[in-house]
């Protein structure tokens, strides 16, 4: 019977994939991938010879009923990302919606997300938390951070490392300069890193050193 398989892809290291993932890739009709470029590498690493097609945010609203009618007419479909967990601030909530509506079977594998071993690894609570991904960029981001000021659980973020140090500035303003925080940049890869300390402590850090890589930044609650 046809359906969709979501499948989490390695955030850097690629042994972080499993023996499933590889199966499902292998043995569906077709994957759509955010970058089939970026995806190919995967895919040839591990020798997945899968047709792919492109399917990310500056397509998915048009590309949905399509896909939807392949699964109907039987076609098997392996959703992935550049890096990690589809949907998880990445294109597939609309397709998995769509999905479930139509009553297509949906099949999310667990694999790699960013967020969960920045959360483990930052040594704050993780039995309550909140995960907000991309704050806003301009528009409604002073509103966002005003009433997540006052939230008491763990608080998630990703950031780009451009953008690191206004959001750690921003932090000071609205969450206070001592409240406590952890970065951690490049995550399974070389480079890996986490900066741990008052938001006042590793925005000075980040400022000193300009980060490079992908960024989760993990924020203690108000107390």
């Amino acid at each position: 019977m046809s359906k969709l398989y979501i499948v989490p892809t390695p955030i850097g290291n690629l042994k972080d994939i499993t023996y499933r993932a590889i199966e499902v890739l292998k043995e569906a009709d077709l994957i759509l991938a955010e970058d089939t470029r970026t995806s190919g590498k995967l895919l040839k690493h591990f020798e997945i010879t899968t047709h792919m097609q492109s399917h990310h945010m500056h397509n998915e609203h048009r590309m949905v009923d399509s896909v939807v009618q392949k699964i109907q007419s039987g076609t098997t479909i392996a959703l992935i990302s550049d890096a990690g967990t589809p949907a998880i601030s990445d294109p597939g909530f609309l397709l998995v919606r769509a999905c479930v509506t139509q009553n297509i079977e949906v099949d999310c594998l667990p694999g790699a997300t960013a967020f969960v071993p920045a959360l483990v690894n930052s040594g704050l609570p993780n039995d309550k938390f909140v995960f907000e991904g991309f704050l806003p960029v301009k528009k409604g981001r002073q509103t966002r951070l005003l009433l997540l000021a006052e939230e008491t659980r763990t608080i998630i973020f990703y950031e780009s490392p451009h953008k690191l140090v206004k959001t750690l500035t921003h932090f000071c303003k609205y969450f206070g300069e001592d409240r406590p925080v952890s970065v951690s940049r490049e995550l399974t890869k070389l480079y890996e890193e986490t900066i741990r300390g008052t938001v006042k402590e590793v925005l000075e850090h980040y400022t000193n050193k300009p980060p490079k890589g992908e960024i989760v930044m993990v924020l203690g609650g108000k107390k």
